[in-house]
């Protein structure tokens, strides 16, 4: 074959793929050119037209020369090198290059690589026998085009292949270095993790066990953990985790439980482990801080503002006063913080890795210790809960996740932060309810089945007791729902008149009792029948049966009218009818409605039965009103008729109950003045139903606190307008007063402030196209918001909304998160200096740092100066504690009870 027919067939063959390549640059622009045409709008987002100079340069390289401007994707990258950089250049998925370009030119690299490839096949099927030399250039030639086209590490390990003998030596070294990393442990200290850490351990763990008297709320949370080593039951209105772990942790010192804890103050016994007990509370707050460090880290802040956050925990006063006591927010602080911590990091994890996984679990396992501890911790999980909705509404424009990662990344976030928590909510719960099953001081909150249920409780009162009620039951019927009181009766009645001038019936009083009395024992009778007592064959009393009661002392019949009630004039008046013989009948008649038939059955039964008794006159149903009464009416509750029956309080149970055996009036007397209360085996009661029934009783009670003189409100907290007294020595002046650093509580309420207007500021700059700060910097601003600056919201802003009794150290969940976002500001504000100062200007840079010492060793001088406030370790003079009186709102506490006012 003569050279001329090589050379046209080579020739014929470069023009082919010239044409090739000219068709598929022509493809593309005419896609592109479409594309822009019907997204005009999304082009001006995605693109911006580059300078004329910038063109030509580009154009110089790029193989679609006859694109003309050239464009800049929406990421920064110019599409000069390869169709593939315009393709991978936007992860939007609103972007037009995600769209019907990718589809085509895909289409059109895979048929390029598999001709590219047949044709690879035929030359080296073709070619027989090539020289050495050829051979040699060939491999070059691949070589150099396989390192183009992969990365260099791939290339260098082509070029190892070349010889097999360098290439099993290569082998042996990577197989050697693997072995050794797989032997090798690396240990990395922190040492800025492990400074704060002893900081703040040195300041939490000073003098410990001193004072040696019960202090503030110590008198409850020490009474709740010596119930718990005595297994007794106990109600708080918080969970009860903290506790728990407080409980084990002195089980081991040899606690008893046997300390009373019985008012602020008081010396604790030689046998109490003060110590152990304050150590818990004292080594959460220890930890605080490097946690703290560890949060900010994770939320991209530098290193030295990371450690200035930690650091302003160890230096705040009321964070190191809470942390000393057997108190509950060091440890619910500490949950918080590490939780969010993970979730920071569970973020970023890719779906599915080990690394997502342990995150994933570690967040949401102290979230939920958090919860179990006190329920503002929820309040942490409720903001768990909008970073993940926030995280995965960002997943949403992401175009390299189809819909099947995404409902993976969604039910994945589901299962751990709700199932995890729930469960251990439920374990903690179910370890309380089973450690607690000896009636204690607080059963008559509970209804009658729950204190059936504790040994020596109700049990006690109900042994032997028969189950069905009928005719001739001697019962005491208490109100089931909310509080614990019994339908009562004495002889006093009804005044003329109220002091609204409305007249009454003048008839016998009832009302309910929340003690046990002789007075709360009524008889149930048929009004058929005039005798009292139980038969061989017991009547029984079922669902729907009318009934009338009669007192057990006075022998008169419970009795509603068209009267209105005392307290509540628009319900009828209940009483024990009295015949004064001016016509005026008795309506004495009572339906009886078992709720929880399906249940316990159309029989009424003591205990378990639920009823409402309904008049059979006017309808009405007999309601505890939750009024109490004047000193006419002894102070107890008000009982009504309410022609509104859906309603809890209406609801009642039989809680003692005998059977009359004596017709004799006087006989029944004696007989329901000295019954005996005998021990006997607690009843049964399912888990759930006890958890049930505590959840709802903890959630009323939480309202029922009374105020108290250290108390204060939510617009107090921030600038530090009251404390809290937390101990008073009785022979001096030394005391325990609850006050935050007031260097760093001021500032901090500043740098929320300056968060707030910043943000304003940079949101309608960029909405004007200006763009103050870099985009990395913009999302970093970002993101500390909606970690610390909702945070804070989220952890503050539902005080204002609670009618209940507050106080200072509720604040502290909030002010935490205010401290992590002064920490960003600071570094905020550090960046900004060093963007925009530069020339002479850069001297602003370090006098803001200068500043910015100065005020940290200020507020270290504050620390130091009220020290004797969180450790009351030492007598103070009256002077020394006027001295220490920055506001007029302090209320420090002198001797000889004397107020500074």
């Amino acid at each position: 074959m003569s050279s001329h027919s090589v050379q046209r067939r080579k020739t014929a063959r470069s023009k082919s793929k010239q044409k090739q390549q000219q068709q598929s640059a022509n493809v593309a622009e005419n896609l592109i050119d479409n594309q822009n045409a019907s997204n005009e709008q999304n082009e001006r987002l995605h693109f911006r037209s580059r300078s004329a100079t910038l063109a030509a340069t580009s154009a110089a390289a790029a193989p679609f020369s006859c694109i003309s401007p050239s464009p800049l994707c929406c990421n920064g990258i110019l599409p000069t090198t390869a169709v593939s950089a315009m393709l991978n250049c936007c992860r939007d998925i609103n972007c037009h290059l995600n769209s019907p370009l990718r589809g085509s030119v895909e289409r059109s690299q895979r048929s390029e690589s598999r001709q590219s490839f047949l044709t690879s096949e035929t030359i080296t099927r073709t070619t027989s026998s090539p020289t050495p030399t050829s051979a040699s250039k060939q491999s070059r030639s691949r070589s150099r085009s396989h390192s183009h086209s992969h990365s260099s590490s791939r290339s260098s390990s082509c070029s190892v292949g070349d010889n097999p003998h360098k290439q099993r030596e290569g082998s042996a070294v990577d197989a050697n270095r693997a072995g050794r990393a797989q032997l090798t442990v690396s240990l990395h200290i922190d040492l800025i993790s492990w400074g704060l850490f002893v900081l703040a351990f040195i300041t939490r763990f000073y003098k410990l066990a001193t004072p040696a008297h019960v202090v503030f709320d110590e008198l409850h949370f020490g009474k709740y953990i010596s119930l718990y080593m005595r297994n007794i039951f106990f109600f708080d209105q918080h969970p009860p985790l903290g506790k728990q772990l407080i409980a084990g942790l002195v089980s081991f010192a040899g606690y008893d439980g046997n300390y009373t804890f019985s008012r602020i103050g008081a010396p604790y016994g030689p046998n109490v482990p003060i110590f152990w007990l304050r150590f818990l509370p004292a080594l959460c707050g220890s930890l605080l801080a490097p946690a703290v460090y560890h949060l900010l880290l994770e939320a991209r802040l530098r290193r030295w503002s990371a450690a200035l956050g930690g650091l302003l925990v160890v230096l705040d006063n009321a964070l190191l006063t809470q942390s000393r006591f057997i108190l509950m927010e060091s440890m619910l602080l500490l949950a918080s913080t590490v939780g969010i911590s993970f979730l920071l990091r569970f973020q970023r994890c890719s779906l599915g890795s080990l690394k997502w996984l342990s995150s994933g679990v570690a967040a949401a396992l102290f979230l939920a210790c958090a919860g179990c501890i006190k329920y503002v911790g929820f309040l942490a999980m409720g903001l768990a809960g909008y970073l993940l909705c926030r995280h995965l509404w960002k997943l949403l424009y992401d175009a390299t996740l189809t819909n099947k990662q995404l409902w993976m990344h969604a039910l994945s976030r589901l299962l751990l932060f709700v199932g995890i928590p729930l469960a251990v909510y439920l374990g903690v719960f179910y370890v309380h309810l089973t450690t607690l099953h000896r009636a204690g001081p607080h059963d008559t909150i509970m209804t009658s089945a729950f204190q059936a249920s504790l040994e020596g409780g109700l049990a006690s009162i109900t042994r032997g007791q028969p189950l069905a009620v009928v005719h001739g039951s001697q019962i005491t019927l208490r109100h089931t729902h909310g509080r614990a009181c019994w339908l009562h009766s004495h002889a006093a009645v009804y005044p003329v008149r109220y002091k609204d001038n409305r007249g009454s019936s003048h008839q016998q009083q009832v009302t309910c009792y929340s003690f046990k009395d002789v007075n709360n024992w009524w008889i149930v009778k048929r009004p058929e029948r005039d005798d009292l007592v139980v038969g061989e064959q017991p009547d029984a009393i079922k669902h729907g049966d009318v009934i009338q009661l009669v007192h057990g002392i006075t022998s008169r019949a419970l009795n509603s009218h068209d009267v209105a009630a005392p307290m509540t004039p628009q319900c009828q008046e209940v009483s024990c009818y009295i015949d004064y013989e001016i016509k005026m009948a008795g309506e004495l008649l009572w339906r009886v409605e078992i709720l929880n038939r399906q249940t316990e059955g159309d029989h009424w039964h003591a205990i378990k039965s639920e009823i409402r008794l309904i008049h059979e006159t006017t309808g009405a149903a007999l309601r505890f009103s939750g009024r109490q009464l004047p000193s006419w009416g002894y102070n107890q509750h008000e009982v009504v008729a309410d022609r509104e029956r859906q309603h809890q309080d209406a609801i009642w149970n039989v809680e003692e109950h005998r059977y009359t055996k004596t017709q004799d009036q006087r006989e029944r007397e004696r007989q329901l003045l000295s019954a005996e209360m005998i021990p006997t085996q607690p009843t049964k009661l399912s888990f759930w139903s006890k958890l049930l029934e505590l959840q709802t009783k903890m959630l009323w009670h939480a309202k029922q606190l009374q105020s108290h003189m250290y108390s204060s409100q939510p617009h107090e907290w921030p600038l530090l307008d009251k404390g809290i007294a937390y101990w008073l020595d009785d022979s001096s002046s030394a005391q325990i007063y609850l006050l935050g650093n007031v260097l760093i509580w001021y500032v901090a309420s500043a740098g929320l402030v300056l968060y707030a207007t910043l943000l304003v500021f940079y949101a309608l700059r960029r909405r004007r196209l200006c763009f103050d700060i870099s985009a990395s910097e913009w999302r970093r601003f970002l993101s500390a918001g909606d970690t610390f600056f909702v945070g804070y919201l989220v952890h503050y802003l539902p005080y204002f909304f609670m009618d209940r009794t507050l106080f200072l150290h509720n604040y502290l969940p909030a002010f935490a998160f205010k401290l992590l976002l002064l920490s960003f500001v600071l570094d905020h504000l550090d960046y900004l200096l060093r963007r925009h100062c530069s020339g002479r200007a850069v001297h602003l840079v370090r006098l803001y740092r200068l500043m910015l010492i100065a005020w940290l060793v200020a507020a270290a001088a504050t620390f130091f100066k009220f020290l004797p406030l969180s450790y009351g370790s030492r007598k103070m003079s009256a002077k020394e504690i006027i001295d220490l009186r920055w506001k007029d709102t302090w209320d420090f506490i002198l001797q000889k009870n004397y107020a500074l006012h």
